[in-house]
């Protein structure tokens, strides 16, 4: 769940831990059960505990950083007040006694006074902001493309879920009992209907799009009430998800088997970890307006453990109480006839979850993503130069139009999720941060030198671990391109998309 537009509220330390939680425990979640039991349940644990860790430094870079980039913000504003100040006592008083310096300095006036108030988080800089300063031009192209292939993979998964979940919902076709068939995408979607369950998912699909789509022309803002009623709903399906899956196994024991090491599902498991953790993208506009930023790095590693425990609870009771888990989990729990009223209003509840959360969803990650490919393109500081329909039109277009086009001809969502976090994620997540606080140190230190302390630094300052987390990133990069490219040329395999 993206942070409230809270410019002018403030908000305590604890809300901010709820807000974390809230905008890192989404989607990604509902793919966790079923490639964590592909990959095993010992390897799937390790890598969530792991990638979990490495979440969690790249975030301490992103504050840095933001510490960073207010640093050189505030010393350019004191620069300028002060060029003020000498040229309007130079009118007033040709004859003073001070020396001006050729950088419009005073020799009698320390240039970092009030030194300790440099590294804050008073200012909420995006992460736009901090690569156009600490990035040259190809850095922040690069910066905006993997930004806009992230939002658009975002995109994908979004109508991919929603439309699969109606989809779901809707069609009512069971299989004979007395046979062994199994519902398929090219099983019918009713009785007595010729219309299959993909022809189904995509006539939902091109509804979801006409529905939706439109929004994205507008400056659509989330209420505040909107997202408190999103993050209830949360917390609450999430809940139920694990009280269900832990009531199957304690009543009927494990249906569901799970290997203890699978390297095969590594690939599946990487990119919906990486994915399920992403916040960074989100810190600024979440982090700047705590009132006391004193415990904060204690706080999101607090909030990290939590999460990771629950991503854990979530999986493991997942993979042990469903002996087939669908790739989105909330699809576990549709109903049945055979289930009473109130456990099929829980289930209808389930089913539905991802299309009330994500729909609310959609239109803003769709304007951001218009917002980006704008900057990207065109010259913002003039956008009145460009034609009507192409801002208008054209943009917009190229926002919504990819990702529907995607989702129509697949509905993996594990496939989905996996590109996205193992390639866009992956730099978003992690290359980003490393560069930018690898820059942001180097620009800091050489404007305001080494006597400043950043209280925001983050804990894990040694060179080790921008070399580690870059390694890292493109060792399993390389790691799921290699399993990709072997899966997809298999013959006997199931293909890139099934």
């Amino acid at each position: 769940m993206d942070p409230p537009d809270i410019t002018h509220d403030q908000y305590s330390s604890w809300m901010a831990l709820i807000y974390v939680f809230n905008l890192i425990v989404g989607t990604g979640a509902l793919t966790l059960p079923s490639v964590f039991a592909q990959a095993g349940w010992a390897l799937g644990t390790v890598l969530i505990v792991g990638l979990a860790f490495i979440s969690f430094v790249t975030v301490t870079y992103v504050i840095e950083s933001m510490a960073c980039a207010n640093a050189i913000l505030h010393w350019k504003r004191l620069r300028l007040l002060k060029k003020d100040r000498i040229f309007q006592d130079s009118v007033y008083n040709s004859e003073s006694s001070e020396e001006i310096s050729s950088d419009g300095t005073s020799e009698g006036d320390p240039l970092f006074q009030n030194a300790c108030r440099y590294y804050e988080l008073d200012r909420k800089i995006e992460l736009g902001e901090m690569a156009s300063l600490f990035f040259n031009k190809p850095g922040r192209v690069l910066f905006y493309i993997c930004f806009c292939i992230y939002l658009y993979g975002d995109l994908s998964i979004y109508s991919a879920a929603v439309s699969k979940s109606i989809a779901d919902i809707t069609c009512t076709f069971q299989p004979n009992e007395t046979t062994n068939a199994t519902i398929t995408p090219d099983s019918i979607c009713w009785p007595d209907s010729k219309l299959t369950q993909y022809e189904a998912y995509r006539m939902y699909l091109i509804a979801f799009f006409l529905t939706l789509g439109p929004f994205v022309c507008f400056n659509v803002q989330k209420t505040k009430y909107l997202q408190l009623i999103t993050s209830i709903m949360r917390w609450l399906a999430f809940s139920i998800m694990i009280g269900l899956a832990t009531h199957r196994l304690i009543t009927y024991g494990a249906a569901g088997h799970p290997k203890l090491i699978s390297v095969d599902g590594i690939p599946e498991l990487f990119g919906a970890c990486v994915y399920s953790f992403m916040c960074h993208h989100s810190l600024p506009a979440l982090l700047t307006p705590i009132k006391d930023k004193q415990h904060l790095k204690t706080l999101i590693s607090l909030d990290y453990l939590l999460i990771c425990s629950f991503y854990l609870l979530l999986a493991l009771t997942g993979a042990f109480a469903f002996e087939h888990l669908k790739d989105l989990y909330t699809l576990n729990f549709s109903p049945t006839d055979d289930t009473n009223i109130y456990m099929r209003l829980v289930d209808y509840f389930l089913t539905m979850f991802p299309i009330f959360t994500l729909s609310t969803s959609f239109p803003i990650i769709a304007i951001t993503l218009k917002n980006n490919l704008i900057a990207l393109f065109l010259d913002t500081n003039n956008l009145n130069q460009y034609n009507i329909i192409v801002r208008e039109v054209l943009f917009p277009m190229l926002a919504v139009v990819p990702p529907i086009l995607i989702t129509f001809f697949t509905e993996n969502l594990n496939i989905l999720v996996s590109f996205t976090g193992s390639y866009a994620g992956t730099v978003i997540q992690y290359l980003i941060p490393t560069f930018l606080v690898y820059n942001a140190r180097k620009t800091c230190t050489n404007i305001l030198g080494l006597g400043i302390k950043n209280e925001y630094k983050s804990p894990f300052g040694h060179c080790f671990w921008i070399i580690f987390v870059i390694l890292w990133s493109f060792t399993c990069a390389i790691l799921v391109t290699v399993n990709f490219v072997k899966k997809c040329t298999n013959p006997n395999g199931s293909g890139c998309f099934n």
